[in-house]
């Protein structure tokens, strides 16, 4: 299991300092590794607008995870809990830079990246989320965005339910009880008797009533043929019998047969067919839908943790300027380690940061009461904090 945080403090010049001791500590001790996350310019607006865009986005971010997790989980169900179709599936569409003799340059290839990938080389797509937008239109941007992804998830995960469960029901029938069950294999054309007069039914005889069958069948009409009982197909429960008589004995023997709980089987070539084809139509429209519904996630999956990443960017940003104030300037940072030395972390980063809120510490988590949204978090420390959840990161 991984940590993964994003971080920021202010450009003063002891928090720079620190920084750069930081990076040399991480480097010696393997305590983690460390990024910059480069977000724009964005706009601020007033103290009020922060305080309140500063809410909606901690609500909205936890919509965005949860349908992320949403999404991937359904990723998994349809690919049957296939690791590596959902590894194949579960990635970001991002601009990368191009490198260049050495030189980062202003072009940038768009393509699939494994999710961690993209969170440590974040750029921000400005094509989607234009920074002359204010935060309060960026995040309403991205609730929209997040919402009818979410809306069309449900809508498309129940149709798609609909048809594997029906193609289930129907492999069900033609694969249970011989009550139910495909005969195609075991009756032939020549165990059936058809002819302007004579006809031949299926019973279903249950195990342990094979001599009652036998003993009786032919009282039950004077129209049966005598001996004309074949035994088809037996499996653990009983077996199916054919039995030969006149067509207009038919209801009289149902009858009877029912009165001793014998089942007769409605059968014909062409039922069967029929029932043949319907399960052929239903296998073929299941796959056509589960490529359709599967492509829909792998896209979907992607723009969705896109745009979480730039929501995180976005409270980064807000958090820092609530924070540390205006001028806008600050680092923003992100911290990869693992849960072992995530502690050790913790404490070498409040060591260097002290100096931006002598009040907080390390271990001051879920206790802060503030009546201030933009200056409360669940976990509260001398620097701008948030966590990424990993569980979704890992996956790829």
């Amino acid at each position: 299991m991984t940590d993964l945080w994003l971080i920021s403090v202010p450009l003063d010049k002891t928090s720079l300092t620190n920084v750069e001791k930081l990076k040399r500590t991480i480097a010696k001790t393997n305590l983690a590794s460390c990024c910059k996350f480069s977000i724009p310019d964005l706009k601020v607006g007033i103290l009020d607008s922060l305080l309140s865009v500063s809410d909606d986005l901690s609500k909205l971010d936890t919509l965005t995870e949860s349908v992320i997790k949403k999404t991937h989980q359904c990723m998994k169900e349809v690919m049957e809990q296939s690791g590596d179709k959902v590894l194949e599936n579960a990635l970001a569409n991002g601009d990368v830079p191009l490198l260049v003799s050495g030189e980062v340059m202003t072009c940038c290839v768009c393509f699939s990246v494994d999710l961690m990938s993209y969170m440590t080389k974040f750029q921000w797509d400005k094509a989607k989320y234009p920074t002359a937008l204010s935060l309060s239109s960026l995040a309403d941007v991205i609730n929209k965005e997040v919402s009818q992804m979410e809306t069309e998830l449900k809508s498309r995960a129940a149709a798609y339910s609909n048809v594997k469960t029906s193609l289930q029901s129907l492999e069900r029938k033609l694969d249970q009880t011989l009550q139910t069950r495909c005969l195609s294999d075991v009756v032939r054309k020549e165990d059936l008797v058809t002819s302007e007069y004579l006809t031949t039914l299926l019973v279903v005889v249950v195990r342990g009533s094979y001599l009652q069958w036998e003993r009786t069948y032919e009282s039950w009409s004077e129209f049966v043929v005598p001996r004309s009982s074949r035994k088809l197909c037996e499996d653990g429960e009983g077996a199916m019998f054919s039995v030969t008589l006149f067509k207009r004995a038919v209801c009289e023997f149902k009858a009877k047969a029912q009165e001793s709980k014998f089942t007769v089987r409605e059968y014909s070539f062409d039922l069967e067919a029929k029932k043949q084809q319907e399960m052929k139509q239903c296998s073929v429209h299941k796959k056509e839908q589960y490529g359709i519904f599967v492509r829909w996630l792998k896209v979907n999956f992607s723009e969705v943790f896109v745009a979480w990443i730039h929501l995180k960017a976005l409270r980064v940003f807000v958090e820092s300027v609530l924070r540390y104030g205006l001028p806008v300037n600050y680092q923003a940072l992100v911290l990869h380690t693992d849960k072992k030395r995530s502690k050790r972390l913790r404490e070498e980063l409040a060591s260097l940061f002290i100096h931006l809120d002598p009040t907080a510490t390390s271990s001051k988590t879920d206790q802060v009461s503030c009546d201030i949204p933009g200056l409360c978090q669940h976990e509260y420390f001398s620097y701008v904090c948030f966590h990424i959840n990993t569980n979704l990161l890992e996956i790829s």
